[in-house]
């Protein structure tokens, strides 16, 4: 799986980052919009960033199959 961010909703609230830090990154300023690590998620990660998509307040966030 991997993730993708839809940065037309993405409003740089950082639910993702407090749900899986090392996989999310989210800049503070106006301009904040999340930064993704690419390609697959690790099995390790997979829970945290199952988290993050659940949380995000504007749904940017969507987990997909490879």
């Amino acid at each position: 799986m991997h993730v993708e961010v839809d940065f037309d909703l993405c409003q740089g609230h950082a639910e993702c980052q407090a749900e899986a830090p090392d996989w999310f990154t989210v800049p503070k300023g106006p301009e904040a919009r999340v930064r993704a690590k690419r390609g697959e998620v690790p099995a390790d990660q997979l829970e945290a960033v199952k988290a993050a998509v659940k949380y995000c307040p504007t749904q940017a966030l969507r987990l997909v199959e490879n």
